[in-house]
This record gives C-alpha cells, structure tokens and sequence, in this order.
C-alpha cells in the first residue's frame, strides 16, 4: 500500500517528497453520467486529488430520509475516482459553507434544542449519525481498503465562520476528529482549515486565498489583493470576510508544510457584488502562492456546477436564512478552470502551466527553501516595485517574478537583469523588458544531462521522457539558454507562452507533447480530443518526417489521424502537424421578444439543429440586466446573476431541447449592487438581449 505523510516541509509518498494537485468537484452539484469525463479532464489538467464536499442538506433534507441515488450516489463517484486514477480528500463537514443553504445544516437540525457547532453532546449525537451514514457510503474505499481516499477534511473554517475559538474551539475539532476515526474513517491524512483564526484540532492545516472577495459586503472597489505579493505570511484575510475580517494563525508555522486547498479557481457572484475572475488572476495568484513557498496547489473551485433541486426549499446560500449574500438559485459556475456544463476554460489552460511543471519538478521544489530578497515590496498597494522570489537548494533553483495586480496597472521595467545572490555564487541573467501584467519563473543551474543550464529566459514546462529525453521550456520573451556542458543525449524545445497553454501531454508508445486549440484527454477509450472549431494539431515527437522510421505504435496513431478525417499539413520544426475540419454540424438560433414587462423581458428561442456528429451544443446569450432565467417548458433549467459576460448554457444536459423562454429582469441604476462595468441604462435601468447564437463541441477519439 502507498504511504502518504507529512513533514513541516511537505507532503510525502512512499517516504519522498511530493507535490500533489488538488480540485474540487461538488459530485452533488454536477450530473453523474458525466462524472467520468470530468474526472479525465481535470487530471488532464494535473489534477492528483480530487477533493468534494459530502453537503448535509443534499443528503438528508428532511430527517432520517437518506439520499445517496443518481446525482448523490457518493459511493460511485468515489469509484469512479478510482477508476479514472485519481485520489481523493472527501470533506464531511458537519458544517461546509460552500454557498449552500445553512451551510449545508438541513433546515431540521436548526429546529433542534441545542445550538449547531458547539460541545454540546446533542449535537455530536447527530453529527455521529451523519458521519456513520457517510462511511457506510464510503466503505470499502479507503486507502487502506485499496480505495482512492487519502484524506479527511473535518468541518470548514471552523472559529473563524462561526464555531467556538480557543481551547473550546480546538476541543470541538479534536472531538470530531476522534468520532470519524471511531467511526471507521481511518485515513492518512486528516485536514483542517487554517484560515482566519480558524481552530484546527492539531489536525494537518490547509490554507486558501482568492483574486478578490465577492462575499465582502462593501459595495465599491475593494483594496488590492494581497495574494500577489510574495510573503512568508499563509494567512489571506479576507476569505470569510462576511463573517468578520479573519486574526492570525492559531497553529505552529514551524511543525506543518505550507498547503492550500481554496486558492480560488475563479469566484461566484453574489447578488450584492459581482466581479469577473480571469485566467490571468489565478494563474498570477497561483505562481506567486509557488514562489511563497506552497507545496500543495489547491483549488476551489475546481469543476464548476449547479445546485440540485430541494424538496422542501431551495438549496442555495440566501440571506433570508439569516446567511450575508444571495447566491443563484442553480448556478454554481464559478468561472472555474472547467465550468459548469464541463467547459474547459483559459484559466484551465493557464493553471496547466503550472501544474505540468510540478508534475516534473515538483518532488525537488518541494525541498527547495524560500528566500524572499528585502527588496520585495510588502504590500500590494505598491505598483512599483518589482515584486520577487527565490526558491532554491544549495545551488539551483527558481526565481519567480510578478508584475500583476489585479485591476491596476505596474511599472513597467525596462533593461532589468534579474538577480540571485546565494551563499556561494552570485547569478544574474541577461537583460530583460518586464511589462505590465507579465508573471513568470526561470531556473538556475539546472542540471540536464551532463550539461548545467546556467540561466534561461524560458520556463520549463515538462520533459518527455523518451529514448531522447526533451525539456520542454516556453517564454513570452525570445528564449535564451546560457549552457555549460555537454547535452548528451537531451534536447531542448522552446514553445510560446500561447503554445504551452495549448501543450498536452499523451502516452501511447512513448511520451507525446499534443499542441491544440482543443482539449486533449486521454481516457480508457482513447485519446480524446474536444473542440468547437476546426482541429489545429501540432505532435512531438514527430509521426510521420520522410525518411524517419517510426514505431508501430506511433504509425497506428497517424493512422488513427488519417481514419478520422485529419489531413497532413506538413512540419513545423519538430512539431508534425495535421488538421481536421468540423462543420459537418451547426446549430440555427432564433429569437424573439414576446413579452416586455414592468419587471422583465420575456423571449422566445428556437434551435435547429443540423447534423449528427456533435457532442455538445452551447447557447451563448449575450444580454444586459440584473439577471436571467432560462426555462424548458414550464421549468427553470439554469439562472445567472449578470455581472458583463456572455451567460453560456450547455444543451446535451436537457436533450438538446428545440424550444427555450428566456426572462430576463431589469438593472436598476440605483441597484445596491457591484459591478466591474455597468452597462449604459435607458430610463434609469437596463434591460437587453444583444444576441444568442450556439457553438457545436466536437469530440474525436484517436489513438
């Protein structure tokens, strides 16, 4: 069996250092006949662990009334996990938050004499009982059983977000500790919260930090997101903000490894404030979390979703529960890296430079230690300064660079020669045009081979480890490679920066790097590729060069190319390139406006669907308003709180339906409300459908 641990520096498996990625997928929120696929696609974009809630009142609504069918049937989503190779930290709460009614208490448990999350032993009665319900879900699947769970997450934020603080607080997390183990839940690893003057029970704390804060109650232009400043300092006070700004750090820093498991993978509106995640935001928040020395890239959310339907109220976070914000009533998108109809998103793209990267190198950054030069500004209100860090071991390393913040601009820096001064040696690499915006890391002394990459304007994304072992690097700048030593049998590859997003790495015969515009996902059924226009596909190494021999292997693929319709456009370098168009499928959308009310406007929406080769199709509806609300007959299918960009709904969910009705609810100029931009108002308020059209998602499966 593999062994999992930790020490105060990082995760370990089988007794080496390990740098794992972490995604979070609410199984409950998002159909299970795609469960599969979504699976593939996050670890297609490096995901290892896959970590979800267990929501109380998605499971027991009504009392003593257990739900684990379709949708929440736990047991199989954890098998699928299994199967798909991924492993899995399952959340239990009893308390979770996650935008969910009560946090996630049924209405009933509220109804009872004592009082949720304090020591009284009614309480903990009830709790066992729910734990007990969920370890016989989950039976048969631990780590020790040959299972895909790794770890326990036990209650969220607890002290922070309510709960009790100080020695009764850590006496409640340690009580609930002892009753999962009791219970059955033996795992390796058992997480806690460490956020916000959050509690933990001495049990292994995990951190967060997210781009802005849309549960914050203000309604104006908040501060600067501290997380684009490297620190040494874990806590982000502004998550749980609603409920209070969050104090310090209740743990030992020096006994526990500097993880996170809610670095926002994008952020969910609330009805009061609305602000747009971008790929640029995480990806730059999440390079300078790794240049602050996190060993664990952590992501909330990581898979989009749709909250299910109650049977007795609506199951969304709401202040009329006595909750800070409004929250749609099924959206759950989150502008995650896949979002809520399984889209793959930019900043999925923008996350998997990252996460190639640790796959690789991870295991050794993990031992590398931090030093942050005091030339770093310390706070983020500082646009001028560049902002810098080193992780490194005796001689080799990384320095890391930002010069973003989100929503305001920086300095631009212009002839800089980055420096790093260790204890033996002094390196400096070429000059360099830092421009607004740009985040990056490079590496020093980087052994390859017999050779030592002294300094590169290039950052690494992957190596293929093949007869011909490649290093892959990409740069927004043109790459410079300072050698000393002889290569051997290595090679170098250098893509740009647009490339490497669009970079994929395959097994078949031997390690293949796929650059697309769509999706690459290996599944048991083949490789899969999943795009919405015409099908760009660059290969290394290369299947077919004139008088190259290839493997029978790498023949079957280009094969498998040539059977589904790509055609052979020719070399790109080492890249071979081929080409597949298909529009042998489209969608035709009309609209029309059939009611204009006092509070709302009311469309009609027909598609036609032409061909029978698509696997998805996306209505995108482009309007302006507070919010909307799409209907199938007489049923609201999806709603969305408008906060300035296209609302996309995907359609193979609802069986490609012919007919849809679209309200869509005036923005009022006075609205309590914060938005990015507002749309220009007519008559004190806005109220509008530019346009819907539809884009066809094509999935071909090669190899």
């Amino acid at each position: 069996m593999t062994e999992f641990n930790f020490n105060p520096r990082y995760l370990t498996k089988d007794k080496k250092p390990w740098f794992p990625i972490m995604g979070e997928i609410h199984y409950s929120r998002y159909p299970n006949s795609y469960w599969r696929d979504s699976l593939y696609k996050m670890k297609a974009g490096g995901v290892t662990i896959v970590s979800a809630y267990a929501i109380w009142i998605h499971h027991e609504e009504i009392e003593g009334v257990y739900d684990f069918e379709g949708d929440k049937d736990l047991r199989t989503f954890v098998n699928t996990c299994k199967e798909c190779g991924l492993y899995m930290i399952l959340r239990i709460g009893p308390w979770t938050h996650g935008e969910v009614r009560n946090g996630g208490f049924p209405d009933w448990l509220l109804k009872k004499s004592f009082e949720p999350r304090t020591n009284d032993p009614a309480y903990f009665e009830e709790v066992r009982k729910y734990y007990s319900i969920l370890y016989e879900q989950v039976k048969g699947f631990l780590l020790k059983d040959g299972g895909p769970i790794i770890g326990l997450q036990i209650e969220n934020e607890y002290g922070h977000c309510g709960g009790l603080n100080g020695e009764a607080g850590e006496l409640h997390m340690s009580i609930l500790y002892r009753m999962a183990k009791e219970i059955g839940f033996e795992v390796p690893l058992y997480t806690a919260t460490g956020w916000g003057g959050a509690v933990t029970g001495g049990l292994l704390p995990v951190m967060g930090g997210y781009p802005e804060a849309p549960w914050d109650q203000r309604l104006t232009e908040i501060e600067p997101s501290g997380n684009y400043i490297f620190t040494y300092e874990r806590n982000d006070h502004n998550i749980g903000s609603d409920y209070g700004f969050g104090t310090g750090i209740t743990y030992d820093l020096n006994k526990f490894p500097y993880l996170t498991a809610e670095l926002g993978g994008g952020m969910q509106v609330t009805n009061h404030r609305r602000p747009v995640a971008y790929a640029a935001d995480i990806g730059a928040m999440s390079l300078v979390k790794l240049g602050s020395g996190v060993n664990l890239l952590g992501y909330y959310m990581y898979h989009g979703g749709t909250n299910p339907k109650g049977k007795l109220t609506t199951l969304q976070e709401t202040r009329a529960t006595g909750y800070p914000s409004d929250l749609p009533e099924f959206n759950y998108d989150f502008r995650a890296p896949v979002g809520e109809y399984g889209q793959i998103t930019e900043t999925f793209k923008e996350l998997k430079l990252l996460t190639m990267f640790i796959k690789d190198f991870g295991s050794e950054l993990c031992e590398m230690k931090t030093d942050i030069p005091k030339s770093n500004p310390l706070y983020p209100n500082n646009f001028t300064d560049l902002r810098s860090s080193v992780r490194h071991n005796e001689n080799s390393g990384y320095i890391f660079v930002n010069n973003y913040q989100r929503r305001y601009p920086m300095k631009k820096h212009t002839g800089l020669s980055l420096k790093v001064d260790l204890e033996k040696e002094k390196i400096e690499f070429p000059p360099i045009d830092i421009r607004d915006k740009e985040y990056f890391f490079y590496p020093f002394n980087m052994k390859i081979g017999d050779a030592v990459l002294k300094t590169a304007l290039a950052t690494p994304l992957c190596i293929l480890n093949n007869e011909i072992k490649t290093y892959v690097f990409y740069s927004n700048h043109p790459p410079q490679y300072n050698f000393t030593g002889d290569l051997g049998d290595n090679k170098i590859v250098s893509l740009s920066r647009e490339e490497a997003k669009n970079a994929w790495r395959v097994n078949l015969d031997k390690e293949y790097l796929i650059i697309s515009n769509s999706a690459v996902i290996q599944t048991e059924n083949g490789i899969e590729i999943i795009g919405r226009e015409d099908v760009l596909t660059k290969i290394y190494p290369p299947i077919i060069r004139e008088n190259v021999n290839t493997s029978s292997a790498a023949n079957s693929l280009k094969e498998s190319l040539i059977r589904k319709d790509f055609e052979y456009i020719g070399m790109d370098g080492d890249f071979t390139v081929y080409k597949k168009k298909t529009n042998d499928s489209s969608v035709n959308v009309g609209y029309e406006l059939v009611a204009d009310l006092s509070d709302k406007k009311v469309y009609e929406i027909k598609l036609d669907y032409q061909g029978k080769s698509l696997e998805d199709c996306f209505i995108q509806i482009s309007y302006e308003g507070d919010r909307a609300r799409l209907y199938q007959k007489e049923e609201c299918i999806a709603d969305q709180f408008y906060y300035g960009k296209t609302w996309e709904i995907g359609l193979k969910r609802f069986d490609f339906p012919n007919e849809l009705r679209l309200e869509v609810y005036p923005l009022e100029e006075d609205a309590p409300v914060f938005l990015e931009e507002w749309p220009v108002m007519e008559n004190g308020k806005a109220c509008r459908v530019f346009e819907i059209r539809a884009e066809v998602e094509y999935v071909t499966i090669i190899g």
